[in-house]
């Protein structure tokens, strides 16, 4: 059955934003992808997968919980 609603994203995607928010700087910050895939995996509470970094990364510009502006990631702060 077809839905209005937004889907979420599976806990771990959340928590690699959660991750990007807290260690980026806040909502000014500008990442590249390289800083945004070590943040990740230095993190204790991330997998130590490169992959799912990168998957991460992508599924959150596609959800729009980041953007990229001129090869920066961006965050955007989504309604709940």
């Amino acid at each position: 059955m077809w839905t209005n609603e937004s889907r979420s994203l599976p806990d771990w995607i959340e928590d690699a934003y959660e991750i990007l928010v807290s260690t980026a700087g806040g909502k000014e910050a500008e990442l590249s992808r390289d800083q945004a895939h070590d943040l990740l995996l230095d993190h204790d509470a991330f997998t130590s997968e490169p992959a799912d970094a990168d998957y991460a990364i992508e599924r959150l510009l596609d959800s729009g919980w980041l953007y990229e502006v001129d090869g920066s990631l961006r965050i955007t702060y989504p309604d709940r």
